[in-house]
């Protein structure tokens, strides 16, 4: 093992390395200033920067960032590898929004066995709800200081025995301290996913990655209830979150088996990377504390999310996303709620009602797939080949008439007593547009700061779920007082004003980004 003065020597030597290959074209930092130069066929003129450049297999798309020589860069790691990481990373972003709103449906019975009201068992939901966005800021912090695998292993660890803890709670107090705690570790994949979509994926693939990554988030919050109302109309409650535990555990052994430390830093030549160990030193993070000086030292890593909030295209987009998704979690975890009353619903259908939202998260990740990269390289070409981060935000066009009509639509249902097929519809179509809006402001985000790909997702996520923490605690009163019609008919107005930003953002993006200029981040 090499003493700490060693380690420091050749930092030092690494950090001169670095310095040395800053003068090496930086596609990424060009394309933060100017716009991504990504298919050398739509470039209008000869550009002496943009020759020699290692390009993918259909050989015009330009690769960036340009890959290492070194087969340890993940960038160069095989399809099949990346893949399987990326749908581990995938299954473990599902759990936290599925054990969240597994309560939405076990609140039922526990109100009645703890002696206490179902909106006051649901409290506990709104605890949970803001761990998974709070927890994501941590997560991103202690991965630019001890590497990524490390804090998924921990945290997906600590993930495990709360859930179990949640299983077998015996009040309503600890049942509180469990979600509370399980949202907080829970969400490492989540709020951090989009570090390891960055760290092994080219530019040109982000969008589709990201959809996939997505949809397992947007997917989740559903599940939870459709499994958890079959589970608790012939088991008892605990066993909804028995199985959470057991998905949690299998989550835990894929990340121990198949998931690899993806952080590479880029700036350093292949020949002064340092040595990886085994993998379970790298696991446990051995492996990343021996090359600790080469990333971010702890006072940078903290620093890291604060400052990428303080870019204002960041504050923008996480501000717009809060009160766009804030009425999903508001809808998810209140809505057995109103449906048991009113068309009387047992257990089973709700289960049943809940297939709506699947179907439309999947219809969405369907229709994301080509949708998001169709519209980006069309607008690439009217562009002359030069594609800038705010063209994402085209598709939010497409996407935010399904998020209104959807609201207002489950609104009215709710208040007129429609067919239960005609609130189903309604929530289809918010789901349905949630689902590209998703992907269209994480891919623009990470477009305008690559550099911050962890910090960036964790803010969107830290948005998301403060909406709903703040939702969640009003929605059933709310609803009650007003009626789900104006109610509903509110939050399809707030989403219509909050738009607005979109518009804002797509024309004075690009000048906010260069007013408030890039991050420069020790490491990406």
């Amino acid at each position: 093992m090499s003493s700490p003065d060693s380690e420091r020597a050749e930092v030092k030597g690494a950090d001169e390395i670095v310095e040395r290959s800053e003068e090496k074209l930086d596609l990424e930092a060009i394309g933060e200033r100017e716009g991504y130069i990504v298919d050398l066929k739509l470039i209008d003129k000869e550009d002496s920067r943009y020759q020699n450049l290692k390009l993918a297999p259909d050989g015009h798309t330009v690769l960036i960032p340009q890959p290492s020589d070194d087969a340890n860069d993940p960038l160069n790691w095989s399809w099949r590898k990346k893949h399987i990481i990326l749908f581990v990373i995938s299954a473990t972003a599902f759990l936290p929004d599925y054990g969240s709103a597994t309560g939405a449906v076990t609140l039922l019975p526990q109100s009645k066995i703890w002696g206490l009201s179902e909106d006051y068992v649901n409290h506990s939901q709104a605890g949970n709800v803001f761990m998974l966005g709070a927890g994501g800021i941590f997560v991103v912090a202690l991965s630019a200081y001890f590497g990524r695998l490390p804090v998924l292993f921990w945290f997906a660890l600590t993930a495990l025995w709360t859930a179990a803890w949640c299983a077998g709670a015996g009040s309503y107090d600890s049942f509180m301290a469990a979600r509370i705690l399980n949202g907080f570790f829970s969400t490492v994949a989540q709020g951090g996913g989009l570090m390891f979509i960055k760290d092994m994926f080219f530019f040109h693939e982000h969008a589709r990655k990201i959809n996939v990554w997505a949809s397992f988030i947007i997917l989740s919050p559903y599940f939870g209830p459709l499994f958890a109302a079959f589970i608790i109309s012939t088991q008892k409650w605990q066993w909804a979150f028995g199985v959470y535990t057991i998905e949690t555990g299998l989550c835990l052994i894929a990340i121990i088996l198949l998931v690899e430390e993806t952080f590479y830093n880029r700036r350093i030549p292949p020949s002064t990377q340092p040595p990886r160990g085994s993998h379970w030193q790298r696991l446990v993070g051995i492996s990343q504390w021996r090359s600790r000086y080469q990333r971010s030292t702890p006072m940078q890593a903290i620093m890291r999310p604060i400052r990428v909030i303080l870019k204002p295209i960041v504050f923008l987009s996480t501000f717009y996303y809060m009160f766009t998704f804030a009425w999903v979690v508001g809808i998810n975890t209140t809505l057995s709620i109103f449906v048991t009353p009113l068309y009387g619903f047992g257990p089973k259908q709700i289960g049943y009602f809940y297939f709506t939202p699947i179907v439309a998260a999947i219809l969405g990740e369907i229709a994301g797939h080509w949708l998001h990269d169709v519209l980006a390289r069309y607008l690439t070409r009217r562009n002359h080949g030069t594609f800038q981060p705010e063209f994402r935000l085209s598709v939010l066009w497409l996407s935010t008439p399904f998020i209104i009509a959807g609201l207002v639509l489950l609104g009215f249902a709710l208040e007129r007593a429609y067919h239960y097929m005609i609130a189903a519809l309604g929530w289809g179509l918010y789901v349905f547009g949630i689902m590209i809006t998703t992907v269209g402001i994480q891919s623009y985000v990470l477009d305008s700061y690559p550099e911050g790909s962890g910090e960036v997702a964790a803010w969107i996520n830290f948005g998301r779920t403060t909406g709903g923490f703040i939702v969640s605690y009003f929605q059933v009163r709310w609803a009650n007082a007003m009626g789900t019609e104006k109610s509903f008919g509110i939050q399809a107005a707030v989403c219509v004003a909050v738009f607005f930003i979109v518009i804002f953002m797509q024309v004075y993006g690009l000048r906010l980004r260069q007013w408030s200029g890039r991050l420069d981040f020790k490491t990406d």
